[in-house]
């Protein structure tokens, strides 16, 4: 009992109870806290990450709570032993995969044990905490300290005969869908989730893909294939010459024929340039052989989710609602943008680039034919479970293929192509998986254990675990403003997420994860909503477009399925769509087909419980109209608005006029923090405390725009006693428009982009080396220079010199460091938790992917030992609070600063109030540090309960 006091006594946690006094308290809410101490240190063999409301949290094989020996009395629990990692490029996207995966399917009747497979091949069993990681490159060094490795693959997979009932391979590119971890699986018969490994191999391999497309009838994309550097120019010219191509600027796609669908795809023009681009691939060593394929002009791109709800071993896939893959130029044209393909920053990173479209905007009869062929591929390649299969729609217009009538694909309409099969889906929170899985009413809990559940199937020793019920339950079922449509007890939450600011993209990805964690718990009613951005009425809509009227800014409040979106433009176009008459019946008959087709078999499986998403509409308010209904509700706002209205105080102060409860700090800290120049000013008494401000100066766009440039650089390095500058909007976030500027010559592109109101300042395009900047739109009215500060350089190594271990190169000159650090607490009490030394992947400012996106970006949490002193670090800590508590904060927010790694004094960079809640956000990761850890769905628990608790 001991061990459970002291978690229910957790620092952040409080006193054990969600809101001290309210009658919202529930037993399953404190069971939730007394479980998260039922686990191992982060050296643990695995973890669960899901409390006691959504299924208990599991420690490590060797901890185990009494819940599951009880169960066990009653039903075997079934052990799920996921694997993420491996040896490609997308190993990052893998550990997002996993870690939704985890989210979504550990319960009461299933514990998850997770493994992770490094660059090298190497395998190790890991504690679920890491899997919350941004990238595999924060625990990559410290593996052989923080888990149990094992000597060899054959001694891992034998570990997992023993250990786990079912393997759910997690690995997206090489050794995870070419047949590698399957083949190995299949020789210790241990049951997995997904297709065999011969399949896998021919299936991946996109030349063999396509030769076997074509022997099936399938049209085939014309294609030509590099091996090695030794290829016939000649060869090459002929195949142009076939293909009708210019052998100059013929355009065409190069991409290797065994690096998934986005790595390593490129954009060639003539025979040259092909091969040239083809011996770069091979040189890079993605791949030895690669595909030249002619480039579709005029087409549109899909995708298509597989599910296979067949018995046993007979196949009954049933295709999902496609989507459509839109991709768009904005703002200056460069040939890169000319050559827009669906590459991996396309996919990943929440910008405009890329629109998606579920259902496709094409014909009802070309739809049907997209989910008949994707079926018959799936069958016809003998494919397991589930698979994404990818293709093109070449209207008849632009369709120059030469094909027979016979080949499978041709439409009145024009011709489809299938081009791609992925055997283990990207499965991220807002993946084309949930996103087609929602439409026809799966949650992202029922989708993966239908999936699981299925493969269990096909092994007879499974038939008894799989009885269990698919545990669909604890899942929002609704999203409306409904009090009768959930108990009477359930607190009611808003997530509002979106606005207008250059961070809406991240906005949105913040609210859906705080949205999809806080549904983890019973007594809660979460309903995500959306602030749409002041230009809708570009979409027909007339209201809230004065920037001095706020209360008629539009809230829409969101079904399950508008959410999971790329943008928060998509979320607004699909909630015009969703009102819109004929696209509505054209979803709404597409979606009742699929559902007919799926229930035809799963309503013969015992363990599916049906389908528990409602097909529902959003519902629009103006901004006033949406505060009232919280203060009727009674709801608390947890607010995910980053920059604007949402973190300058404005949203607080109406808030706070009605009486609502919300997230976050008040009004005066928000405005003082939103405004860097003001933050700075507030906190320069602190000087003699260690707490060090950075001097500025503020220019007006304008004067930028209409003063020589040459002056403009001259005056502020003359101010600011500097060489070197750096540039940042007055009072936007903190990861668009921030730049390097080494020269006169920098600050003019910075001032052209201004002028031209670009959207991103393409790599290197400054003296200094640097990735894309993503720019502020529209652009700052106010921007802030100040000195760039130089800091050491740390690099995370795979393998350091003449050793066979990962690591740090640091060398420590200037002795300082960037950190991030989260502080959580009432006001005048706020705790800092452990900081994050924040590492650079590409030039000296982070960009927008290292600060918020999944799979990039490096930060070392807790800060490594041979870095920081234990003694630097504690000051740090104190420096920082004596910071949120000088500046009021309350509830949480994220300050950002340069430490010195010897005397622990900080330099203020600036103070998040509506810091960034992504799925691998350092809060998150600085959470899991405490002691003991919080699990990202009790972190933001906490956070709305101190909202809450300032009302009480």
């Amino acid at each position: 009992m001991a061990a459970i006091a002291h978690t229910c006594n957790h620092p952040l946690l409080g006193n054990g109870v969600p809101t001290k006094n309210s009658v919202m308290q529930t037993k399953a809410y404190v069971q939730s806290l007394k479980v998260l101490n039922l686990r191992q240190s982060l050296g643990g063999c695995c973890s669960g990450a899901r409390s006691s409301v959504s299924g208990a949290t599991r420690a490590s094989t060797e901890v185990v709570d009494d819940r599951i020996l009880e169960k066990e009395e009653k039903g075997r629990v079934l052990r799920v032993g996921l694997i993420c990692g491996g040896p490609s490029a997308e190993r990052g996207i893998s550990l997002n995969s996993a870690r939704s995966v985890l989210d979504h399917i550990q319960g009461d009747d299933l514990h998850v044990s997770c493994y992770y497979i490094d660059s090298n091949l190497n395998a190790f069993a890991i504690s679920s905490a890491q899997l919350y990681s941004n990238t595999p490159a924060d625990f990559d060094f410290k593996l052989e300290s923080l888990a149990q490795s094992f000597k060899t693959l054959s001694d891992f997979i034998e570990h997992l005969a023993t250990a786990v009932d079912i393997v759910f391979p997690v690995i997206h590119g090489q050794f995870g869908e070419d047949g590698g971890i399957q083949e190995l699986l299949e020789k210790y018969n241990v049951p997995f989730v997904g297709t065999g490994s011969n399949e896998c191999r021919q299936a991946f391999d996109k030349h063999k893909a396509s030769l076997e497309l074509s022997k099936h009838g399938f049209i085939k994309v014309p294609s030509f294939l590099v091996q090695g550097h030794e290829t016939d120019k000649s060869e090459l010219s002929e195949w142009f010459k076939i293909q009708q191509l210019d052998p100059d600027m013929g355009k065409v796609v190069v991409k290797p024929t065994r690096g998934g669908s986005s790595i390593g795809v490129k954009v060639a023009y003539g025979v040259a340039d092909s091969l040239a681009k083809a011996n770069e691939i091979i040189s890079e060593g993605i791949d030895d052989k690669v595909l030249v394929e002619i480039f579709l002009e005029g087409g549109s791109e899909f995708t298509a989710i597989v599910l296979d709800v067949g018995s046993g071993s007979d196949c009954h896939p049933v295709v999902l609602l496609p989507t459509e893959v839109e991709l768009q130029s904005r703002g200056a044209i460069d040939l890169k943008e000319k050559d827009a393909i669906f590459n991996y920053r396309r996919k990943y990173l929440p910008t405009q680039q890329v629109v998606y479209h579920t259902p496709p905007r094409f014909s009802l009869d070309v739809i049907e034919n997209v989910r008949k062929g994707a079926s018959v591929l799936f069958q016809r390649l003998c494919l397991k479970d589930f698979a994404r299969i990818d293709g093109w729609f070449l209207p008849n217009s632009c369709c120059k293929l030469t094909s027979s009538e016979s080949k499978f694909g041709l439409t009145e309409s024009g011709a489809i192509l299938f081009t791609d099969i992925n055997l283990i889906s990207g499965m991220e929170q807002t993946s084309f998986l949930f996103q087609q899985a929602s439409k026809v009413g799966f949650s992202h809990t029922n989708i993966l254990r239908s999936v699981i559940h299925h493969a269990c199937l096909r092994f007879p020793n499974l038939v008894s675990v799989n009885s269990i019920s698919s545990h669909t339950s604890s899942r929002s079922k609704s999203s409306k403003f409904d009090i009768s449509s959930h108990g009477e007890g359930a607190r009611k939450v808003f997530v509002i997420f979106g606005g207008d600011t250059s961070e809406r993209q991240v906005s949105l990805m913040s609210g859906t994860n705080v949205w999809l964690n806080l549904q983890a718990f019973h007594d809660l009613e979460v309903i995500p909503c959306l602030l749409a951005p002041t230009n809708e009425h570009a979409s027909g809509l007339n209201v809230g477009t004065k920037a001095d009227d706020v209360r008629n800014r539009t809230v829409w409040s969101l079904p399950y399925s508008l959410v999971l979106r790329h943008t928060t433009e998509e979320v607004l176009a699909a909630c015009m769509e969703a009102i819109e008459p004929d696209r509505a019946a054209l979803t709404s008959d597409l979606r009742n087909r699929v559902m007919n087709d799926l229930m035809d078999s799963l309503k013969d499986q015992s363990w599916f419980t049906g389908f528990d998403i409602a097909d529902e509409l959003p519902k629009r308010f103006l901004l006033g109209q949406w505060i009232k209904q919280a203060k009727e509700l009674q709801a608390t706002v947890f607010i995910a608005v980053h920059g604007g209205i949402g973190e300058d105080g404005t949203l607080q102060s109406l808030l706070e006029a009605e009486g609502v409860p919300y997230t976050g700090p008040g009004i005066m800290a928000s405005k003082i923090c939103m405004d860097k120049v003001a933050t700075s000013l507030a906190l320069k008494a602190l000087a003699n405390s260690g707490v060090l401000t950075i001097n500025k100066e503020v220019k007006r766009k304008d004067n930028l725009l209409n003063q020589p440039v040459d002056d403009v650089w001259h005056e502020l390095t003359l101010k600011l006693q500097c060489e070197t500058l750096c540039v940042k909007p007055a009072k936007d976030g903190c990861s668009t428009g921030v730049a390097r500027l080494c020269c006169s010559k920098d600050l003019a592109v910075y001032v052209k982009a201004l002028q031209d109101c670009l959207l991103r300042i393409l790599p290197n395009s400054l003296s200094k080396a640097h990735g894309v900047i993503e720019m502020p739109n529209p652009p700052p009215e106010l921007l802030i220079f100040e000195p760039f500060i130089e800091t050491d350089e740390i690099l995370v190594t795979s393998r350091l010199k003449k050793e066979s271990r990962h690591g740090l190169v640091w060398k420590g000159q200037s002795r300082w460091v960037e950190v991030t650090v989260g502080v959580v607490g009432k006001r005048g009490a706020m705790r800092s938790l452990s900081p994050s030394i924040t590492v650079k992947e590409t030039g000296d400012i982070l960009s927008l992917e290292e600060k918020f996106q999944g799979g990039t970006g490096i930060n070392l949490t807790p800060p490594p030992p041979s870095i920081v002193s234990v003694e630097a670090l504690e000051r740090c800590k104190q420096c920082i609070e004596l910071i949120a508590n000088t500046l009021q904060l309350e509830g949480f927010s994220r300050i950002d600063a340069f430490m010195n790694v010897d005397s622990g004094e900080v330099l203020i960079i600036e103070v998040n109030t509506v810091p960034g809640m992504t799925p691998s956000t350092v809060l998150i990761h600085q959470a899991l540090e405490e002691e003991p850890p919080m699990y990202p769905h009790q972190f933001f628990r906490r956070l709305l309960d101190l909202g809450t608790e300032r009302y009480l």
